[in-house]
């Protein structure tokens, strides 16, 4: 799975949300999202982390093996 295809998961499940995707090491298994949506307003930070998951559920468990999360509110 590419990272854009990894950007467009959480963007289809999180519409309207913002997603930049970072492979800080490069080696396309530690990725790092930032999210910004306007979902996550009243959400905490556990429950917004779930909502990204959610949209790559079937991803993490064959394809990616470590997904870090930031995430903000609109």
């Amino acid at each position: 799975m590419t990272l854009e295809e990894i950007q467009s998961r959480i963007q289809t499940g999180l519409p309207g949300s913002k997603v930049e995707i970072l492979d800080p090491y490069r080696d396309g298994v530690h990725i790092k999202a930032l999210v910004t949506y306007s979902g996550f307003n009243g959400k905490s930070m556990v429950e917004q982390h779930r909502m990204v998951y959610a949209t790559l559920k079937d991803e993490l468990k064959e394809e990616i093996h470590a997904l870090g999360l930031e995430t903000r509110s609109e």
